[in-house]
C-alpha cells in the first residue's frame, strides 16, 4: 500500500466525477472504498456478526460512524426468527449523528424501513474523535473491572452510553444485551491512552 496525502479541499471532492477520474488517471484501474468501508459488501459482512452470536438476545448495540455496521445488524436480525422481539441500537460517535438514520435506511435491502432499531446520539462527547476526562475515566474503570480495553473514538462512547441507559432503566428488567466491540484500539495511541 502507498498512502497519498489529500488536503481538506481535495478530500471534500472525493465523490466528484472529476476527482475520481483524476485518481484513475494517476493510478490506473482502482477499486475505491467508500469512507468507513460502507457499501453493500460491508453490510453483508456485518450481517455475519449476528449469525455468529450463538446465544439469545433482546438488544444488540454497536458504535456508529457511517451506519454500515448497524445496517448489517438490522438486516440480519430482521431476517432471523423473532425479529420483532429484537432491537438494534447504534451509538453515534458523531455530534449531530441523527442523520445516520437516513444513512442506515439507505443501506437496508430494498430500502425497507424497519422500526426495531434506532440511533442513540447523546453520547458523542463533543463529536468524532473528541473525548474528555469523563470518558477516559469510564474507559479506565471499565478496563479495571472487565479487563477489556475500549477505544476513545467508538466503543468507549458506546459502552458509556449503554451503561447510562441501563442505569436509567431504559431496558426492561432481564433484557439480554449484546454489545459489539468493533476494535479500533490502535487509535488510542493517538490520544496517549
Amino acid at each position: 500500500m502507498e498512502l497519498h496525502y489529500l488536503d481538506r479541499k481535495s478530500y471534500r471532492q472525493k465523490h466528484e466525477p472529476d476527482f475520481i477520474a483524476a485518481i484513475r488517471n494517476k493510478f490506473g484501474p482502482v477499486y475505491i472504498l467508500p469512507e468507513g468501508g460502507s457499501n453493500r459488501l460491508a453490510i453483508q459482512g456485518c450481517e455475519e456478526i449476528v449469525t455468529e452470536i450463538k446465544q439469545p438476545f433482546d438488544i444488540i448495540c454497536c458504535a456508529s460512524g457511517t451506519g454500515a455496521t448497524l445496517a448489517g445488524i438490522v438486516s440480519a436480525i430482521n431476517a432471523g426468527p423473532a425479529a420483532a422481539e429484537k432491537t438494534a441500537i447504534g451509538f453515534s460517535a458523531l455530534k449531530g449523528g441523527d442523520f445516520l438514520v437516513d444513512e442506515v435506511r439507505s443501506f437496508l435491502p430494498d430500502k425497507i424501513i424497519l422500526s426495531n432499531w434506532h440511533i442513540e446520539s447523546r453520547y458523542h462527547f463533543g463529536g468524532y474523535a473528541k473525548l474528555n476526562d469523563e470518558l477516559v475515566g469510564f474507559m479506565k474503570s471499565f478496563y479495571a473491572q472487565h479487563n477489556i480495553e475500549l477505544d476513545a473514538v467508538y466503543t468507549g462512547k458506546m459502552f458509556y452510553g449503554l451503561y447510562q441507559l441501563i442505569a436509567s432503566g431504559a431496558f426492561p428488567a432481564g433484557s439480554r444485551i449484546i454489545a459489539v466491540h468493533s476494535g479500533g484500539l490502535q487509535g488510542n495511541r493517538g490520544f496517549n491512552l
